[in-house]
């Protein structure tokens, strides 16, 4: 499929008095793959677990299994939408969004540190041929809190991210998530969404940024905002957990982390100005590392909605070995 130039509008990027964006349209519906993808309006169709997707720009699986009914995750933009493919990249953009995958198997480049700084490295070639502003990324890889101290396979993946980003992003760092599979999958996979326009990021007033992590951490901060205010007026939340500073709380406690995860997503909402609280228009993703735990959890999370909003939960492994519960989303 084609792989030109993204559609944009000339002059519009960067004029403060252009409309802002519709908002994209995210919901978990319990439908066809197939069927889905080829609707006009679908920007995006992410399935995870064992979902079977056609093969398309748009659709993508994720090896996280799934709480309950295995839902998909569709994105709906004004459409229509085209897609393409440009090697490792798969793409699709309706001119407003676009939505962008990219896959690497880490036996290709030997170990998840090369794999990230790969993958990055050729994502900032094919950013930087469009006039695209990142909004939101996902990360995801298996067995992520494997391997000690600065050994660890996330440490690595950070390391070897920021090598590959080499000023990709300025100071200005889309939102962002990163959880570990437990698939044995050995492959790094990350997709995002872009705008014509750019975002505000956005910082929690009741965390440190990530950037200024201290080395106890890593040898490498990660790099990425606590949020990101899409030029819809849309709320991106990055993967939010029981952190507080910089220090994680509540180890071993799943309801007291669920808490303070919570509390993170009410006050990084306020920080990017949210019109209401979480509950009607809020979209979430749930990692949970535990089984066990879902039931307690998804109890806590439909209890702080109000009965509003969608909620998912997957079984997926927090960036810290203490982390019991990460949460992702949008509001607005």
């Amino acid at each position: 499929m084609s792989s030109e130039p993204l559609l944009d509008r000339p002059g519009d990027r960067d004029d403060p008095n252009a409309p802002t964006l519709t908002p994209l349209r995210i919901a978990f519906e319990p439908a066809d793959p197939a069927a889905v993808a080829v609707q006009a309006d679908v920007l995006a169709v992410i399935g995870f677990g064992a979902a079977a997707l056609p093969d398309d720009p748009r659709c993508l699986r994720v090896g996280l299994e799934p709480v309950g009914a295995a839902l998909l995750e569709v994105w709906r933009s004004r459409g229509p939408v085209r897609t393409g493919r440009d090697g490792e990249i798969r793409w699709s953009s309706d001119g407003d969004y676009t939505f962008f995958s990219i896959e690497v198997p880490e036996d290709a480049v030997d170990a998840i540190g090369a794999a990230a700084e790969h993958l990055y490295r050729r994502l900032g070639e094919w950013l930087g041929q469009r006039p695209l502003h990142v909004l939101r990324l996902w990360n995801y890889f298996d067995a992520i809190n494997e391997g000690d101290g600065d050994a660890e396979r996330y440490r690595r993946f950070c390391t070897g991210r920021v090598a590959g980003m080499q000023g990709l992003f300025g100071g200005d760092y889309p939102a962002a998530t990163v959880i570990g599979r437990k698939d044995g999958v050995r492959s790094l996979q990350v997709y995002g969404l872009a705008a014509r326009r750019a975002g505000r990021p956005v910082e929690n007033p009741r965390q440190l940024s990530a950037w200024r992590y201290p080395r106890d951490y890593g040898p490498t901060a990660p790099r990425f905002a606590r949020a990101m205010r899409a030029p819809s007026g849309q709320i991106l939340i990055s993967g939010t957990a029981a952190i507080v500073g910089h220090a994680s709380r509540h180890r071993d406690d799943v309801a007291a982390q669920l808490g303070e995860t919570l509390a993170n997503l009410d006050s990084v909402c306020a920080a990017a100005g949210a019109a209401t609280p979480l509950g009607e228009g809020s979209v979430l993703k749930v990692y949970v590392r535990r089984e066990a735990d879902a039931e307690q959890v998804t109890r806590g999370v439909r209890d702080h909605l109000a009965g509003g909003g969608e909620a998912m939960l997957l079984i997926g492994e927090v960036c810290r070995r203490e982390l019991l519960v990460e949460i992702d989303g949008s509001h607005g």
